[in-house]
């Protein structure tokens, strides 16, 4: 059976733009950093205590993976929000949130409680969406 989730992929539209977004706007690390032909480079990024989880930065355009009509197709769906959905959650949802939002990262939703905890909901510099959550332990 399946027993981890070691790297998942994650569309971007610039890689450099995403890079810093993770990094500096997040708290990501930089796993690997590669080139691997022509204008092309592996990129993933990860959470410092969790470098066995990577998230790979994949920059949509033309090459190896896209003709150019699907990579064009594909930025628009990146942009809008299509792709991209994790949860990360956080101890202080609220004090992440304020942190976040102080680097420039925008919530389309703000923290609110629901029946499981606390969640909020945020956008990459390329249209990604995710959930910031905090769960609560039951009473």
């Amino acid at each position: 059976m399946i027993s981890k989730l070691g790297l998942y992929c994650l569309y971007v539209l610039d890689q450099e733009r995403a890079r810093k977004f993770y990094t500096e706007k997040l708290g990501f690390v930089i796993h690997t950093d590669a080139p691997i032909g022509p204008n092309l480079r592996w990129l993933t990024v990860c959470l410092k205590d969790q470098p066995n989880t990577e998230m790979a930065l994949i920059q949509v355009q033309e090459g190896m993976s896209f003709n150019k009509e699907t990579a064009e197709q594909l930025k628009k769906l990146v942009a809008n929000g299509t792709f991209g959905f994790a949860t990360f959650q956080c101890e202080d949802i609220y004090a992440t949130y304020e942190e976040l939002k102080a680097k420039g990262v925008e919530f389309p939703k703000p923290p609110k409680q629901e029946f499981w905890g606390i969640g909020a909901t945020f956008k990459d510099d390329s249209g990604n969406w995710f959930s910031l959550s905090q769960i609560q332990k039951p009473k």
